[in-house]
């Protein structure tokens, strides 16, 4: 393939990836973004393996790590659970974040890559690798402690060292510091010393940044990781003047960093503060600061729930982690059907932290053959809910807490949040009174109008379905 065509595929899968983003803003177009993506990424990737830079001698072994990378991606697309999403999406940044600096350090040993430079771009040449590789390695420690995070392997509780910003302040000066050795060092061998000290540095960077981070604000982490991750593709794709690796990680960096915000203003929070860290705790963890919710809980049976649903005229359903845990979207899918099916006008309630990634409940519920018309975002719901006969949580906790509302002192406090309790009867499903990912009580389960289903949410609303049929 020439050079030219090689370009022309590369400026045809820019605008296949940037329509593939403007299909995923929407679930109705999500499935032809898709699309646009996978082309895309076919495209940029045969345009790359068979254009001018790669040579014969090469092609045997780029063709094999192809295949073993695609068998490990197929068996994983075909295995990992719906639940395991989260998880696997960090897992995926950690080995884009792990390219980044194994492309650097192959970079910079290799004489070819700055053969013909003048000094000016020679030191703008190291520039792009440094930075390359202290991106790279963030993205690939962090994204491995989120993934232990979400996996559960490690606990969600945030790790806050004793002046652990002064810490992080010293390791970007000593950074920056190493920085400057390396860009003036004599050889190869005298630069691969700084270069290899900022490399540990920016790992143990990584892992205490993201160990500092509460499980409340691992939906941001996600979208965070996301950004930098296309920052390392970005710098990548400078390292090897490669422009389609530019603009792709310019996109995905910078739509990451879009998404990080605005999770963290559904949070009610800064992006600085989430990245100091030290908000949310594992689940079922003692509750933090706050009032002491007042009230008596009040449990009801599935056939009390079923009774309910079947008088009702109109029912939300607010989806949380707890709904993907149990794996109950298809139950739930059955039971809105049914009640469709008996005239009742039966809504999603989607917060935009729900889960632990963005997007979790949505792609659950699409895979479950929910209609996308019935889907809707917090904003074009919550004033709703004061019609509403039936209000179902099935799962969430910290998403409909009225606390963020009512108590000024609550950790969550204006963070926006469902009001279920509005409804004429919320009704909440959970294993347990534990409190939420957030570590804070939620005075919902107090009120007068609410009832508490307790069980696995997939076992119960399989009662509930089996009442309503009969």
């Amino acid at each position: 393939m020439s050079g030219n065509l090689a370009t022309v595929s590369y400026i045809g899968a820019t605008i296949l990836f940037i329509l593939s983003l403007g299909g995923l803003s929407s679930p109705v177009s999500s499935r032809r973004g898709n699309l646009y993506g996978m082309i895309g990424m076919t495209i940029a990737v045969l345009a790359t393996v068979f254009g001018p830079r790669v040579t014969m001698a090469g092609l045997p072994w780029i063709i094999g790590a192809m295949v073993v990378g695609g068998s490990i991606g197929l068996y994983a697309a075909r295995t990992v659970q719906m639940t395991q999403m989260p998880e696997l999406v960090a897992l995926m940044h950690s080995l884009v974040g792990l390219a980044a600096c194994l492309v650097g350090f192959a970079n910079y040993i290799d004489p070819a890559a700055a053969a013909g430079l003048t000094e000016a771009e020679k030191h703008i040449h190291e520039i792009e690798i440094y930075i390359g590789i202290f991106i790279g390695a963030i993205t690939f420690s962090g994204s491995i402690i989120a993934f232990g995070k979400l996996s559960g392997k490690i606990g969600g509780n945030p790790m806050l060292l004793p002046a652990r910003h002064w810490l992080n302040l010293a390791g970007l000066l000593v950074v920056i510091y190493f920085g400057r050795e390396f860009l003036h060092a004599a050889s190869v061998a005298e630069g691969m010393t700084p270069l290899i000290v900022m490399t540990v540095i920016a790992l143990l960077f990584g892992i205490h940044m993201v160990m500092a981070i509460g499980g409340a604000d691992m939906p941001v982490v996600v979208s965070m990781l996301n950004s930098y991750s296309g920052w390392a593709a970005a710098a990548t794709g400078f390292m090897l003047s490669n422009d389609l690796l530019i603009v792709t990680g310019a996109l995905v960096g910078s739509s990451g960093a879009i998404l990080s915000y605005i999770m963290c203003q559904a949070m009610n929070r800064h992006f600085i503060s989430v990245i100091a860290g030290g908000f949310g705790t594992t689940s079922g963890a003692t509750p933090v600061a706050g009032a002491a919710p007042a009230g008596e809980v009040v449990p009801i049976l599935s056939a009390e729930t079923a009774e309910l649903l079947s008088e009702a005229k109109n029912v939300i359903i607010v989806p949380g982690y707890g709904m993907a845990v149990a794996q109950a979207q298809h139950t739930v899918f059955e039971i809105t059907r049914h009640l469709r099916e008996k005239g009742v006008n039966v809504r999603f309630g989607i917060h935009p932290v729900a889960g632990r990634m963005p997007g979790h409940m949505n792609v659950l519920l699409a895979e479950a053959k929910v209609p996308y018309d019935i889907v809707f975002e917090m904003d074009e719901l919550n004033d709703d809910f004061p019609q509403t006969d039936v209000a179902i949580v099935i799962g969430a906790n910290d998403i409909v807490n009225p606390a963020a509302q009512d108590d000024p002192t609550s950790p969550i406090a204006g963070m926006p949040v469902l009001e279920v309790w509005k409804a004429k009867t919320s009704i909440v499903m959970k294993r347990s009174m534990a409190s939420g990912y957030a570590g804070v009580d939620n005075p919902l389960f107090y009120k007068e109008n609410n009832r508490m289903l307790f069980g696995d949410a997939k076992k119960m609303l399989d009662e509930v379905l089996v009442v309503l049929k009969s």
